[in-house]
């Protein structure tokens, strides 16, 4: 009898630590939304969806005007190389779809422009693989560049950061599986009933991390969730950097985002940034690369002729 119940403890503690080290989706009817032909329909189309937002963006203390992008695609992943896969049919095991989010920033200081990305990739089975399994960030501008890449290994987020700031410079480091705020957006998308909800520990987004020259480090959020019509505001709030996200989207699937505000404090002055949606295109885009689909940006209000 004590064997058995020795074993029975075992078994309970090793479900519990399984549940601490991973982020376990509290819908259990979460899996079904996956399979569903709507969702099918939507994400499985061989497409892409690309949304324009307009764009004012605080930098230097002053507002920018400029242009943001947000792309949506799913894609084979590899869960070991942490990269899409170029032939998935033979990948096995190794082999798990993700939503992938390109976000991209254009926007001009003074004489010299910013162009900053930032990809997640979120697994859609998020009962099976409940982490996202890797975000990049890049920034670019005139005085320099600065590279950084999370990947979920051994339930840990390893974290390389490389910059041409001497106080940043080259870092690596590692940080327990958490919340991250990079991965709201693609939960947004694929089931935002999953979003969490209250005092939460996350990981700040890069970008904010990256123009406030904050370090990578966990942090304690509260978050909260209001609905208005048929629009959800999905606000994060970091208190001890003085942050906060509010993410407007649509209630009812895909979930559109309409927009998003950013606040913050820079050089002790507080600062927001705004986006809101202006054109969405529907395209596979990776074959529309010769000069003949050029005016297809025009269709998202992007102009052609500056780069």
């Amino acid at each position: 009898m004590k064997h058995f119940t020795d074993c029975l403890f075992l078994i309970l503690f090793g479900f519990i630590s399984y549940s601490c080290d991973h982020k376990v989706a509290s819908n259990e009817g979460a899996p079904h939304l996956y399979t569903t032909a709507g969702f099918k329909d939507y994400w499985y189309s061989g497409k892409a969806e690309i949304s324009t937002y307009q764009l004012v963006q605080s930098r230097y203390g002053e507002p920018r005007n400029g242009k943001a992008v947000l792309i949506f695609v799913t894609e084979d992943f590899s869960i070991r190389k942490g990269v899409k896969l170029d032939d998935p049919d033979r990948a096995g095991s190794d082999k798990v779809s993700v939503l992938k989010m390109n976000f991209t920033k254009n926007f001009i200081t003074g004489i010299y422009p910013y162009s900053m990305m930032l990809s997640v990739f979120t697994p859609i089975n998020r009962i099976q693989f409940p982490n996202t399994l890797k975000v990049t960030m890049t920034s670019q501008e005139w005085c320099g560049q600065v590279f950084t890449q999370m990947n979920w290994k051994k339930k840990k987020y390893e974290i390389q950061s490389n910059s041409y700031f001497e106080a940043e410079g080259d870092l690596n480091t590692q940080l327990k599986s958490t919340w991250l705020e990079d991965e709201i957006w693609n939960l947004i998308r694929l089931d935002p009933d999953q979003l969490p909800i209250g005092e939460i520990e996350l990981i700040p987004g890069m970008f904010f991390s990256r123009l406030l020259h904050q370090r990578i480090d966990i942090q304690q959020a509260i978050v909260t969730r209001t609905k208005e019509d048929h629009v959800i505001n999905y606000i994060l709030s970091v208190p001890k950097q003085s942050h906060t996200l509010s993410i407007h989207f649509d209630a009812k699937f895909p979930h559109q985002i309409f927009g998003w505000e950013e606040s913050f404090m820079e050089r002790g002055q507080p600062m927001q940034t705004k986006a809101t949606l202006d054109k969405t295109l529907i395209t596979d885009y990776w074959t529309k690369n010769k000069n003949e689909f050029i005016d297809l940006r025009d269709s998202l209000g992007l102009s052609h002729k500056n780069f």
